[in-house]
């Protein structure tokens, strides 16, 4: 889909809405969502080649407004490879909302900790990725509007911007982890032998989303804000059996410290984005 088909599909979406800040919200992490004011709510799949969620945890909503006072529109989750989609659907949202011009992406999961002095609950912050899902949404034919066919992934998630979050965050003596998320296709999780690959490979976190967005936004030019809710050890380093609803629970417990993180560094992490850092 060329860039301005997909400007005219924001204008017949959005009218003349322009979001400053896009994020997608990962698995039960929809609290922030509710902060929204003014929310205009629609369904994602009113966006032409959206595929709906079939996953408990993601709403499938889209929805934009003011956040801290910052114009946003948020896909209150998302769909996955897994789902049996290919990897340009998944990220077609994204590239929608992203040829309207925001000046950053925030990405948010519920990931796995690989590092065993992390505990579930606690939040990190993503310095980098792992793409191991053998896929790239970058595959296929390539349309110049959209940036380089061969596009720098040195600066996904810009030092400036999560130093400006990690300031917030210390301010209100909230510890804040920093590390490197791991993507694999899923949607089983990880064998034990597995995760002990990824810790090797430098892994702190594990997930089965969030690169494919990243690295579209990184062809785009858009800055990425990435942020791991760590829901529940990964396995070898858990003692019990995972389950998704393990997943769900705590990001429904930990969900609000996230949606208070980033509502109190939004406007920080925006000024940030001036940064070539």
């Amino acid at each position: 889909m060329s860039e301005p088909t997909l400007r005219a599909l924001n204008a017949e979406i959005l009218g003349d809405f322009q979001p400053e800040a896009v994020f997608v919200l990962g698995s039960g992490l929809g609290a922030l969502a509710e902060r929204v004011e003014q929310a205009q709510r629609r369904p994602a799949t009113l966006i032409p080649g959206v595929p709906g969620s079939s996953i408990v945890g993601h709403s499938g909503e889209l929805l934009w407004g003011t956040l801290a006072g910052v114009r946003v529109a948020v896909l209150s989750g998302r769909t996955h490879v897994y789902e049996g989609h290919s990897m340009q659907s998944v990220v077609r949202a994204v590239r929608v909302l992203l040829c309207t011009g925001p000046r950053l992406l925030v990405l948010t999961n519920a990931a796995g900790a690989i590092q065993r002095d992390m505990k579930p609950g606690e939040l990190m912050l993503l310095a980098d990725h792992l793409n191991l899902s053998g896929a790239s949404p970058l595959e296929g034919p390539h349309d110049a509007a959209h940036g380089e066919r061969f596009p720098d992934m040195s600066r996904v998630y810009p030092a400036a911007v999560r130093n400006a979050v990690r300031t917030v965050a210390d301010a209100r003596g909230l510890r804040l982890r920093e590390g490197v998320y791991a993507m694999l296709r899923g949607p089983q999780y990880e064998t034990p032998a597995e995760v002990r690959m990824l810790r090797i490979l430098g892994a702190d976190a594990v997930g089965m989303s969030t690169v494919p967005e990243a690295i579209v936004a990184s062809q785009m030019g858009v800055p990425v804000l990435g942020v791991s809710m760590l829901t529940n050890l990964a396995a070898g380093v858990s003692r019990t059996p995972l389950s998704h609803a393990e997943v769900l629970e705590c990001a429904r417990v930990a969900g609000q410290t996230l949606a208070d993180l980033l509502s109190a560094s939004l406007p920080a992490a925006l000024a940030a984005t001036r940064s070539n850092a």
